[in-house]
């Protein structure tokens, strides 16, 4: 009997795959890494193709991990990065990279759009035009490479590009609109006026669609390539924010999470849209909410970077372990994690990272300490900066990669200075299964699509630890308003050597 679920994430440091049962238990998983191209400081950008091939060899390892045939699996749903498009040709042909919502290459186009029509932007899509945004990176392609921008039959997202490798089909949802930067919010449509802000034909785009509808089957072709059972049903799916908050059960207004992976990201579940740029607002799954979401371009990825760097014996274990040896506060060594630029809230693509306070008495365990307190002082950063514009953050749900340290964890709730809840489940792949499940009426309703998905931890704040992290982050704040100069003059310096 076919009553499994497969959710795919596409993230930018891997994909992966989960596969569920309707009561919410993961059965099997798999990731493959992707691979991420940086050509010049601040770009980021990636193969599409490199994405087909890993979802070819990720899902046979997840349906092995199962322990089940593709004959199991009732419905395919699908995530990916907001923001990320894929230029094709009438082919269906990839024209070039696809630029990741990381990349800051488009700073100078971002400006000329808030310039010349900022309220006009935000009033029609909600958001306000940065770097992050697909709307200033199709000006910037088509500035600098008019080529593809002129063959381009098919703008895809991300996730809408990878799924029709699955089915043939070309459709995206409204909360991928809404991250392109190029709807009307009001009519729930494609902007035409957005689109002639950066001359973009408006026959390339996507019909849109619910995200839970299902818009097709896989198909012979792919179901040899990827183990697949050929007429899966497939459901469209979103971004992979979108997914994510509804997957943690964040169903509520009020309702907060941060996610501690490549990014770091914070959400607030409301009722209709708040615009409060330059925080983000999305629509939610569950019809008439929405959400905001805020974030640090460095979470996970320095983490990562740490570990390959310098912790490649003891791996991320090892650095947990160290990490949680070293008291509050790090003895004064401290992180600011602008290692590819930053957003909230400081919105700025020439900020670099920086090790300040460093003694020698600090030792390897306090640089693994410091990196966890380094994201959690800019997360909570971006949560001050969200709140001061009306943000409500009633709970905090805690999830992504980074919510398996416990160390990380406690960190985080005595540096927010408010309980820190951790669900069953939080990753993106697996709120993809539940789409998926709706898609086929596995669930009813999405309340019922997420009641599985109970709070296994809560972590609620040291006293102690919180007064003395107040007082480092007030230092971290000074110090970073004092080295703005300096990383300016760094990055300007970098680009004219490239």
């Amino acid at each position: 009997m076919s009553d499994l679920l497969l959710g795919v994430d596409l993230g930018a440091g891997s994909l992966k795959v989960t596969i569920i049962q309707p009561d919410g238990i993961v059965v099997g998983e798999a990731a493959v890494p992707i691979s991420t191209s940086s050509p010049r400081f601040g770009w980021a950008e990636q193969d599409p193709n490199e994405w087909w091939q890993a979802l070819c060899g990720a899902i046979p390892s997840a349906l092995a991990d199962a322990d089940v045939t593709a004959d199991a699996i009732a419905a395919i749903g699908f995530s990916a990065g907001a923001h990320i498009g894929v230029l094709c040709d009438g082919a269906g042909t990839v024209l070039r990279p696809a630029l990741l919502w990381s990349d800051s290459r488009s700073a100078d186009e971002a400006t000329e759009l808030r310039d010349a029509a900022d309220d006009r932007i935000i009033a029609l899509s909600l958001n306000r035009a940065n770097p992050t945004w697909l709307l200033p990176q199709l000006l910037w392609i088509r500035r600098h490479d008019p080529a593809a921008a002129q063959a381009t039959r098919r703008l895809y997202l991300a996730k809408d590009w990878l799924r029709g490798q699955l089915t043939n089909s070309f459709e995206t949802d409204w909360s991928d609109v809404v991250g392109a930067l190029m709807g009307d919010a009001a009519r729930r449509q494609w902007s035409a006026e957005l689109c002639g802000m950066i001359g973009w034909e408006m026959g390339t785009l996507p019909p849109i669609v619910d995200p839970t509808a299902v818009i097709g089957t896989v198909t012979a072709s792919a179901a040899e390539r990827t183990g697949l059972r050929a007429g899966t049903p497939v459901v469209c799916g979103s971004n992979d924010t979108t997914v994510e908050l509804f997957g943690c059960g964040a169903v509520g207004a009020g309702d907060g999470a941060v996610k501690l992976a490549t990014a770091g990201v914070t959400y607030q579940v409301t009722d209709g849209p708040l615009v409060r740029p330059p925080v983000s607002c999305y629509p939610h799954i569950i019809s008439g909410q929405y959400y905001t979401a805020t974030g640090i371009n460095s979470c996970a990825s320095a983490h990562r970077w740490l570990r390959d760097e310098f912790f490649a014996t003891e791996g991320f274990d090892g650095m947990d372990a160290l990490a949680a040896t070293v008291a509050p506060g790090c003895d004064g060594l401290q992180l600011h994690p602008y290692f590819n630029g930053e957003r909230a809230p400081h919105w700025d693509p020439k900020l670099r990272a920086s090790f300040t306070g460093l003694t020698m008495r600090h030792s390897r365990a306090h640089f693994a300490r410091a990196l966890y307190e380094g994201v959690a002082f800019a997360i909570n950063d971006a949560l001050a900066a969200a709140e001061g514009l009306g943000m409500r953050y009633d709970t905090i749900r805690l999830i992504g990669g980074g919510a398996r340290s416990a160390t990380w964890r406690q960190i985080m709730a005595d540096v927010l200075q408010r309980p820190i809840l951790v669900p069953t489940n939080g990753d993106a792949s697996y709120g993809a299964a539940l789409i998926a499940g709706l898609g086929v009426g596995t669930y009813a309703t999405p309340l019922d699509a997420v009641r599985s998905n109970v709070i296994v931890a809560t972590h609620e704040p040291d006293t102690a630890a919180a007064a003395r992290y107040r007082d480092y982050f007030e230092i971290y704040s000074r110090t970073q308003r004092a080295l703005v100069d300096t990383n300016h003059a760094l990055s300007d310096v970098s680009f004219r050597e490239a």
